[in-house]
């Protein structure tokens, strides 16, 4: 039931992080108006119309896991999670032979991956062996021990386990890359063991793969209404120009069509848009403000293939050893055409090239993993570079990632106390994900309301914690 006495709450950004702050707010009877500067929802994660084809397109293919507690709350309330198809198995190329399958067996977690991992030929037993041996390690470090290895980077610690080459070119890479956005060679050793910690080792069903079964703007649609309900609005079209301070607190947010007045303000875009919100004097009083211009970042390519012949039959696939790391299956469009959509995260090396030359280089890359697009070339396709697609997770960067509520930053305090921050480079503990953004949003909501907070993670499993995991 709404409060008796509404609070009006400035949500600044409608992605992921956004979304789900305002949800959190109208659901606690709060009165959330969302500034969007785009005319739809999902900020990176929403489709786009090709103005080529008339088609709706996702932006990137974006992928959730069974470990992905908070995302899934969101999409309960939002009443879309009937959307999202749900696949067990992992499959990884081996050419010329058919692709492996990676997929739960009916040992419990740790072991659970044991079957299949020891049946995929992809990897020899040697290489295997060698898996299994840092797998074993990041047990033993368990979920706390990960921040003795801050300041280092993932690499370190596939040379302390003796990991074989070709097992990092084909196994620890193509994860590493797709969940951290950076290679092993960059990437913080923390936020990488997070993600086999979190999606391979804890639990039976943190390694389930989620797809979105309609564009991913259409996941939003509900939001609107579930907003509205307690007098809150989605205000899309519209451009914050910065945040008003009057010395002792945020009164509002200047927009590009007037002022909007608020009890408070969530702040849910990228570091470098909030860092051209702020003054000088509010960034003086509020700590979390002071170094958003260090945060870095890195690129995400995504390429739409359109084939008049079918290519593949799998719901996706790893390519292994490719730079290209995973091609997915979106089926047959209305032309009776199959839609493919290739993934390139830690894009760097891509981002000067033309289209032509991105198609030819995932063409290549196809070629080489699947044997029957040989001499097959798409009848029309589309590259969509997000050059600023994520923070990136380098060493060190735990020190900058602000907590959503004021007072803390590293070991640094203070802030204005009615300034919330919510985003995937914000202290979730995740790597830049749609959970980590919709932690994000959740921490800043309940940090307003005083209540509440994210969703638990899965329960790790009995034997993962004997052996280490907790």
């Amino acid at each position: 039931m709404a409060r008796e006495l509404q609070r009006v709450v400035a949500v600044v950004g409608g992605g992921l992080a956004g979304i789900a702050a305002a949800v959190r707010l109208a659901a606690a009877g709060d009165r959330p108006v969302v500034i969007e500067t785009r005319r739809k929802l999902g900020g990176r994660a929403t489709s786009f119309v090709d103005p080529r084809s008339g088609a709706v397109l996702d932006n990137c293919q974006h992928v959730l896991m069974g470990c992905c507690t908070n995302l899934l709350d969101l999409y309960a309330r939002l009443g879309v999670a009937d959307k999202i198809e749900w696949h067990r198995a992992i499959h990884w190329a081996n050419p010329p032979a058919e692709p492996d399958r990676m997929r739960p067996g009916l040992l419990p977690a740790p072991g659970h991956y044991t079957g299949s991992f020891l049946r995929m030929r992809f990897l020899s037993m040697a290489e295997k062996a060698a898996i299994a041996r840092a797998m074993w390690r990041l047990l033993r470090i368990g979920l706390h021990g990960r921040t003795a290895w801050r300041g280092r980077v993932f690499m370190e610690f596939l040379e302390e386990t003796r990991q074989p080459p070709r097992a990092i070119e084909r196994f620890w890479s193509p994860v590493v890359v797709s969940a951290c956005n950076l290679p092993v060679e960059r990437v913080a050793a923390d936020c990488a063991m997070q993600v086999f910690q979190e999606g391979f080792l804890g639990s039976r069903r943190a390694g389930a793969m989620g797809l979105a079964a309609v564009p991913l703007v259409e996941l939003y649609d509900p939001a609107e209404r579930l907003i509205a309900e307690t007098g809150g609005e989605i205000r899309t079209g519209l451009s914050a120009k910065s945040l008003a301070y009057d010395g002792a607190r945020i009164t509002g947010v200047v927009t590009d069509e007037g002022f909007v007045s608020a009890s408070a303000v969530v702040s849910a875009v990228p570091p470098d848009r909030l860092d051209k919100l702020v003054s000088a004097p509010l960034r003086g009083a509020d700590n979390r403000l002071e170094r958003l211009s260090a945060i870095e970042f890195s690129p995400i390519l995504g390429v739409h293939l359109f084939f008049e012949q079918r290519v593949l039959d799998l719901p996706h696939l790893v390519l292994t050893g490719r730079d290209t790391q995973w091609m997915f299956n979106k089926g047959i469009d209305p032309e009776g055409r199959q839609h493919l959509h290739a993934v390139i995260s830690g894009a760097d090396d891509w981002m000067a090239l033309a289209e032509d030359a991105i198609v030819e280089r995932v063409m290549a890359d196809l070629h080489a993993c699947v044997p029957r697009s040989i001499g097959l070339a798409p009848v029309a396709f589309r590259a969509v570079k997000e050059k600023r697609a994520t923070f990136a997770a380098l060493p060190g960067v735990e020190r900058l990632r602000p907590s959503a509520e004021p007072g803390t930053l590293g070991l640094r305090g203070g802030g204005v106390r009615n300034l919330f921050l919510a985003g995937d480079w914000c202290d979730t503990g995740w790597p830049a994900t749609m959970e980590g953004a919709v932690r994000s949003g959740y921490a800043a909501a309940s940090a307003f309301l005083g209540a509440g907070g994210p969703v638990p993670d899965l329960p790790v499993s009995r034997f993962s914690r004997l052996l280490g995991l907790r």
